[in-house]
């Protein structure tokens, strides 16, 4: 474990290596698991604000899912907020292209600059998990069967977890700390 400041880091994202391979698994984290993404209580003011934006990106079935459930609902087992889902399976948000694979309305939506907002900052940052307690933020790294392409592509690329999710980590913790994890990542 590494810590900086009060955020502890598994070893883990300097030792596994991982590249999303969409073509692969056509998107299969945002269809597969029993709740939703993740979302940051200071996430549920944007997710109002942008909802109108987002909508016109969305499928039938994820708009009907959350104008039943909501934006985001609270996770029973968690007590996290999280995105709600169809039918019990794919994010609300997911939309697919003709070939399947998944894709989110919400990054659509930003790649398009309706909204300054890229999506919830748990799904840009995955495959890493950010889990709050008390006194300090656990990040680690969450080895899933699905992702085992994207595994496969990281060590044929050489590229860290920690370097995959590079945009993700300035975005939540700052830019001198993604410079910190990259002086970590040489001494080790």
């Amino acid at each position: 474990m590494i810590q900086i400041d009060d955020v502890i880091l598994s070893s883990e994202l300097f030792e596994k290596k991982f590249v999303c391979d969409l073509s692969a698994c056509k998107g299969a984290c945002c269809v597969e698991g029993d709740v939703g993404a993740p979302v940051e209580e200071s996430e549920l003011e944007v997710m109002d604000k942008i909802y109108e934006l987002v909508k016109p990106y969305m499928r039938k079935e994820g708009i009907e899912a959350v104008e039943e459930q909501g934006k985001y609902i609270r996770d029973s087992w968690d007590n996290e907020w999280v995105t709600p889902l169809v039918k019990g399976k794919e994010c609300a948000y997911v939309n697919f292209d003709p070939d399947g694979t998944a894709k989110c309305s919400i990054e659509q939506a930003y790649r398009d600059k309706k909204i300054d907002f890229p999506k919830p900052v748990s799904c840009h940052l995955y495959p890493i998990r950010v889990k709050k307690y008390r006194d300090f933020e656990a990040v680690n790294y969450d080895r899933w069967d699905i992702c085992s392409d994207a595994c496969k592509l990281g060590d044929k690329l050489g590229v860290k977890v920690f370097e995959f999710t590079k945009e993700p980590l300035i975005r939540k913790y700052g830019e001198n700390f993604y410079k910190e994890l990259e002086q970590i990542d040489k001494s080790l």
